[in-house]
């Protein structure tokens, strides 16, 4: 059996064409059904649904063989394993390109951040992505207290608890609605094939074949 760990939303609903190329289709929808492990039209082939944050933790430890995940969760999950993910136990083969966007700083419309940063005043930032923002701050030699939250972002500029934010922008709609404009951008994120390790050298066969399967998906999608 291969288990294939997913999250719900957008890199699910990318994720299907490439399962499609590899001749998988998934039997449920998880947004209807309340199944956690969803069936495919191979009898080999099954996939859970995980929160997106959980990918990693799942495939590492051998819940999943395999999954798909932001590059954004692998680089936070990693730093806590010496920071790459062959220290996790996990083999990144595939970048496939998809549910892209982007990490970049924001800041309220009234808040001078190219100001604070020349005069090193030391910054209130708010994330979910504690090691990503540590590492480019660090890398401009910018002070920073980071305070770790888990959502709705762009309330910690508007209410002082920060005076700025590191976060995923897709369109930057979410931004303009709350008077917050992007004034940095830190690198860009699309999805990532990840497998365990240890899977990979007892299913040697299969695990292969999808990868492949996946790859060809990928290289045909970008021709």
């Amino acid at each position: 059996m291969i288990t294939l760990a997913l999250s719900k939303g957008r890199i699910f609903e990318d994720t299907l064409p490439l399962l499609r190329a590899a001749g998988i289709q998934v039997l449920d929808d998880p947004e209807k059904s309340r199944k956690l492990i969803l069936t495919t039209n191979q009898p080999g082939v099954r996939v859970l649904v995980v929160r997106a944050t959980d990918v990693p933790t799942y495939v590492q430890y051998g819940g999943a063989d395999l999954g798909i995940t932001g590059k954004d969760t692998l680089i936070e999950h990693a730093a806590d394993w010496g920071g790459s993910t062959a220290s996790a136990g996990l083999y990144e083969p595939l970048d496939l390109q998809i549910a892209k966007c982007r990490i970049s700083v924001a800041v309220g419309a009234d808040f001078d951040y190219e100001s604070a940063v020349k005069q090193g005043s030391r910054l209130k930032v708010a994330t979910k992505y504690v090691a990503i923002a540590r590492e480019f701050f660090a890398s401009k030699g910018v002070h920073v207290d980071l305070i770790k939250l888990y959502g709705s972002m762009e309330l910690a500029p508007l209410t002082g608890l920060a005076d700025a934010i590191v976060d995923l922008v897709s369109t930057g709609n979410t931004l303009k609605a709350n008077h917050l404009v992007e004034v940095e951008h830190i690198m860009d994120i699309s999805s990532r094939l990840i497998v365990n390790q240890a899977a990979l050298k007892l299913k040697q066969a299969p695990l292969r074949g999808l990868i492949d399967a996946f790859g060809a998906a990928v290289k045909l999608a970008s021709a």
